[in-house]
């Protein structure tokens, strides 16, 4: 592999740590939200539907870590 693809891959791999971050931050975020929650609204619709984002983000995450890991090893 040549110098620039190595580059652009870097380049991918830094977008996707950046992404990871997000996606750490606004699921703290949420986690800190449903947390705060009264405990029937927790098992209610909406902290269901909260719980639902929460696990699609560490979902995303994991995906993210994976493709990483991948670019660290080419």
């Amino acid at each position: 592999m040549n110098k620039q693809r190595r580059k652009r891959l870097e380049e991918a791999s830094d977008l996707m740590n950046r992404a990871k971050d997000i996606l750490e931050e606004v699921k703290d975020e949420e986690q800190e939200a449903y947390d705060n929650l009264p405990e029937n609204f927790q098992n209610g619709e909406r902290g269901e539907e909260m719980q639902g984002y929460i696990d699609a983000m560490e979902e995303a995450y994991d995906g993210l870590d994976t493709a990483c890991s991948a670019i660290e090893q080419i």
